[in-house]
């Protein structure tokens, strides 16, 4: 079994800064890339941003120069510090991860997700 539990979201004011966390645990062999979308009421799921092993990031343009994502290979778990928040920004965030099982080889795992809500 493998979990990713997400944490950190919450109500706040445009303007404003969250801390997201995304922590993977189970029969984990290695993570690859991990990665935050969302998905807004009535939109599809994009991409937030992203990041290898290595440490290498990828962002979306719309939040370029606003979030941040970092990652922690020791505990398994990436971040993504959101600022400067407005509310086109409100949606669930989910996180994901590609991870290697020794059973079951490379997979994709997915979070339930955190509500972000950006009031104005």
């Amino acid at each position: 079994q493998v979990q990713l539990v997400e944490s950190g979201g919450g109500l706040v004011q445009a303007g404003g800064s969250l801390r997201l966390s995304c922590a993977a645990s189970g029969s984990i062999f290695s993570i690859n890339d991990m990665g935050w979308y969302r998905r807004a009421p009535g939109n599809e799921r994009e991409l937030v941003a992203a990041i290898t092993r290595g440490g290498s990031t990828n962002l979306a343009d719309s939040v370029k120069g606003r979030f941040t994502i970092s990652r922690d290979n020791a505990k398994n778990t990436i971040y993504l510090q959101m600022n400067s928040l407005k509310p086109e920004d409100t949606a669930v965030y989910y996180c994901n991860a590609q991870i290697w099982r020794v059973d079951l080889g490379m997979r994709d795992y997915w979070g339930r997700g955190t509500q972000v809500t950006v009031s104005s």
